[in-house]
């Protein structure tokens, strides 16, 4: 994770562009005294709708609630724009949306009452009433810049054969809560990868930058291997792991060079072998960084004796265009994308921030491709702790766990497209129309949904027509909106 808050502008693959922000945290939520960390739902008369809407507005009017409307299919014509959602047109299969785990998220929940840590879990990762169905989580291999303190599974030097490998440090805080989230939802997809080797591994004997010595390569696979068996021994499946997170950054602690050359020698002739050689089924996905560089992917991809061993390429959007995403999945379309990190700061704008990752990740990273929307961390504490020293001081979490939960942006960010859009969804073609920016996808239950942002700088009605029908329906700008139909 970087140290530093500024943005470079993402563009959409499909013709747009929106202004760079800083990302906020907003008061949605707090209070004063301690709290469960439930949300109050306000009995309404359903109105008779065909179609569902969710809304979130940039003036934080109205936050991931339930809109009681009547959205009904006619055949009645409008001169307003129209969406057209074709659902006749598949493009990837989604695995889901969701945050990172870190270690200080984990103990941040962990030391919630029973009853709250049991109410906030619920809502997290549940799909029910107002719960927002999280079903994709990213955890660390080892610690990450929002541990309190660096350190590795296997921190005594020189041990080649890795006896002294043990996730004890888990199992205060990570591991139980990894359970308890398993218990709510058994299939969700867990992707791990490490911020640094054991330091004793590294040419500069640091989790500090450094890199990886080639004597240890072998060793390293096997700490992988030793890694995913020991997650397996406590009931906790690795769908996916990546070799390094942000390779070509150095300067975070716990952090490792790995140019593109490195990782994918250690692919191909370490880590795809070794998770062969154990009959080890977890993914491996290259790169895991920013969009400024996919030629780190694509070259790997290009060795196909590494390739062989890789399932696809993960990235963030702190540097480049997401529509990068798109031109490596053009280049190599049997290898999968992947979007597996960008935070939201303290002290910034909501509405600037909810529109930005709305349009580059839930909208753009998918119409890029991506399986997946992975926003970083999930919990911090109000003053954004824990973290290392020389970690990030302001990176946001999508819930702040102080004397009461409250909730902040990137909470509403995946919300809108966590709840809806179930694993083993598709996505299919919707329309760009004015400053309303779509994406579209399709449950294996039927269910068609459709993520829309208006863009622009003034309210803005649309239609969304599906199968020669429509309905009539508005946006405040800067608001998002899920609607849902079968």
């Amino acid at each position: 994770m970087k140290k530093y808050s500024r943005y470079l502008l993402g563009i959409l693959a499909i013709g747009f562009a929106v202004t760079q922000y800083s990302c906020s945290k907003s008061s949605t939520g707090g209070n004063d005294t301690p709290t469960t960390p439930t949300k109050p739902v306000e009995p309404v008369t359903p109105v008779t709708t065909d179609v569902n809407m969710w809304l979130t507005t940039a003036d934080q009017a109205v936050l991931f609630k339930q809109q009681n409307i009547s959205l009904v299919f006619n055949t009645n014509t409008s001169a307003n724009p129209t969406i057209n959602v074709d659902d006749s047109k598949v493009y990837q299969p989604i695995d889901g949306f969701g945050f990172a785990l870190t270690g200080g998220s984990a103990s941040l929940i962990n030391s919630l009452s029973e009853a709250n840590k049991t109410a906030l879990l619920n809502e997290l990762f549940k799909t029910d009433g107002t719960n927002i169905g999280i079903s994709y989580l990213r955890i660390t291999l080892g610690a990450s810049d929002l541990s309190a303190a660096p350190f590795s599974y296997d921190d005594v030097s020189g041990d080649v054969a890795l006896t002294n490998f043990s996730l004890d440090k888990e199992k205060v805080d990570l591991l139980p809560i990894l359970k308890r989230i398993l218990a709510i939802n058994p299939d969700i997809k867990i992707l791990s990868c490490p911020w640094s080797a054991p330091a004793w591994m590294k040419d500069n004997n640091s989790f500090y930058g450094g890199s990886l010595k080639s004597e240890y390569f072998d060793t390293y696979a096997k700490y992988f291997v030793k890694y995913i068996q020991a997650m397996k021994a406590e009931g906790i499946t690795i769908d996916a792991i990546t070799p390094q997170n942000e390779p070509l950054n150095a300067y975070n602690n716990p952090s490792m060079l790995m140019v593109s050359a490195d990782e994918g020698k250690f692919v191909k002739n370490n880590l795809g072998p070794a998770f062969k050689a154990a009959g080890i089924a977890t993914k491996i996905i290259v790169y895991d960084h920013n969009a400024d560089h996919p030629e780190y992917a694509t070259d790997i991809f290009a060795d196909k004796a590494a390739a062989d061993f890789v399932d696809g390429a993960a990235f963030h959007l702190y540097g480049g265009f997401i529509n990068a995403l798109g031109t490596v999945h053009d280049q190599y379309p049997a290898k999968n994308i992947y979007f597996t990190e960008q935070a939201t700061f303290a002290g910034g704008n909501f509405g600037a921030d909810l529109a930005y990752h709305v349009s580059n990740l839930i909208i753009g990273a998918t119409r890029n491709w991506s399986r997946n929307v992975i926003e970083w961390n999930l919990a911090s504490d109000p003053n954004q702790n824990p973290h290392t020293v020389g970690g990030c001081t302001s990176c946001l979490g999508a819930i702040t766990v102080g004397t009461s939960v409250s909730r902040n942006v990137s909470y509403y960010i995946i919300a809108h497209a966590s709840k809806f859009v179930r694993p083993g969804a598709v996505r299919i073609a919707s329309d760009l129309v004015s400053n309303v920016l779509t994406v579209a996808f399709k449950n294996t239950d039927g269910t068609k949904v459709l993520v829309a942002l208006n863009a622009g700088t003034a309210d803005q009605p649309f239609n969304i027509s599906y199968k020669s029908k429509m309905i009539n329906t508005s946006l405040k700008a800067g608001a998002v909106a899920t609607y849902i139909w079968q």
